[in-house]
C-alpha cells in the first residue's frame, strides 16, 4: 500500500487515488436482504443529485449487484447520463405514472454497466404534475407499479433489483412526493459550498410530513457530501458542520469536485464508465461500499428537522 506523499497537494492525491484503486479494485458489495429504495433528493437545486444518483447506482452495479434508476425528473438527465433512449415518444417512467403501464415494460439495460437498468423520462413528464392532479390514490401511482414489477420478477423467478434508486426533481411537486412515498430511504447530497444547509430544515420536515401521513418506513439514511474541496476552508468548515448535525447518516466518503464527473453525462456515461481511474470515480465506488455495508438498521434513525440551528 503506497505511504501518501503529502509534500504537495498533487502528490498527496496521487497517492491517495493509488491507495483507493488496489482497495476497490474487484470489490463485490453485500447483497441487502430485500430490494432497498432510495430516493435522491434536495430541494436546493445544482447539489448533485442526478450525478449522486446515476453514479451510485453504477457503482453498485460495478460491485456485482442489480440496480434500477428511476428518472422522476422531467429534465431527464439521469436517462441521458445512462445512455438510455428518451426521446418523445420512447416507453417511459411517464406512461407508468400516468397511464398504468407496467415498470417493466420501460425498463432498458445500460449499455456498459451488466446489471444496471434504468426507467428514462422524456419531455412527457413535465405535464405529468398537472395530469395527477384530478387523479385518484396520485401520491402512490409510483410506489404500486415498483411494488408490482417487484412482485411480478418474484414470481417469474427473476432475479430481483438489490437497490432501486429515483431521482427526483428538485421541487416538493407530486413527483417528488410520489418518489418519497414509493422509497424507504433517502439519500440527501449537499454542496460543500456557502449556504449548503439551507432549506434543508425544510426539506427534513417535509419528509416527516410524508412519514406521518403517507409512508412510515421513510427515513434519511445517508448524507454525501458533494463537490467537496478539502482544500478549502470553507469547504472543510461545511463539512464539520454536516457531520455535526448528523453524524449517524454523514457517510465517511466525499465526493470532490472534478472534471470528469462533469464530463461524462455529455457522452451518455457515468464517471464509473468515462474515466474508472479517477478520483471521482473512485469517490463514488467508495460512498457506494459504504452505503451498501450499512445496515438499514444502523444507519435508518430518522434526521430530525430540528438537527439545524
Amino acid at each position: 500500500m503506497p505511504v501518501v506523499d503529502d509534500t504537495t497537494p498533487l502528490a498527496a492525491q496521487l497517492a491517495e487515488d493509488a491507495r483507493k484503486r488496489i482497495e476497490l479494485h474487484g470489490s463485490t458489495f453485500l447483497r441487502p436482504v430485500e430490494t432497498r429504495i432510495f430516493t435522491i433528493a434536495n430541494q436546493k437545486g445544482g447539489v448533485g443529485k442526478t450525478t449522486t444518483a446515476v453514479n451510485i447506482a453504477a457503482a453498485l452495479a460495478t460491485g456485482g449487484l442489480n440496480v434500477l434508476v428511476i428518472d422522476n425528473d422531467p429534465q431527464g438527465n439521469a436517462s441521458t447520463a445512462l445512455g438510455l433512449e428518451h426521446h418523445a415518444g420512447t416507453p417511459s417512467i411517464y406512461d407508468v405514472i400516468i397511464n398504468d403501464t407496467a415498470l417493466g415494460d420501460v425498463i432498458q439495460p445500460a449499455e456498459d454497466i451488466p446489471g444496471l437498468y434504468g426507467a428514462p423520462a422524456t419531455i412527457d413528464l413535465s405535464g405529468a404534475e398537472i395530469e395527477l392532479v384530478s387523479m385518484v390514490a396520485r401520491e402512490n401511482r409510483l410506489r404500486n407499479a415498483i411494488r408490482d414489477h417487484v412482485e411480478k420478477r418474484e414470481s417469474e423467478g427473476l432475479p430481483r433489483f438489490d437497490y432501486i434508486i429515483i431521482d427526483c426533481p428538485p421541487s416538493l411537486g407530486l413527483l417528488t412526493i410520489n418518489a418519497f412515498v414509493a422509497a424507504r430511504e433517502v439519500i440527501i447530497p449537499i454542496q460543500c459550498e456557502y449556504y449548503a444547509l439551507e432549506g434543508l430544515s425544510q426539506l427534513l420536515k417535509n419528509i416527516d410530513l410524508i412519514r406521518g401521513h403517507l409512508n412510515p418506513d421513510l427515513h434519511v439514511s445517508t448524507i454525501l457530501l458533494t463537490m467537496f474541496d478539502k482544500r478549502t476552508n470553507l469547504a472543510r468548515e461545511v463539512a464539520a458542520e454536516v457531520r455535526q448535525h448528523f453524524p449517524r447518516e454523514t457517510l465517511d466518503a466525499t465526493i470532490p469536485r472534478s472534471v470528469r464527473i462533469s464530463e461524462a453525462p455529455s457522452y451518455g456515461q457515468t464517471v464509473l464508465t468515462y474515466d474508472a481511474g479517477s478520483t471521482g470515480a473512485l469517490a463514488y465506488l467508495e460512498a457506494a461500499k459504504e452505503i451498501a455495508e450499512r445496515a438499514t438498521t444502523t444507519t435508518g434513525q430518522p434526521a430530525a428537522a430540528e438537527k439545524e440551528n
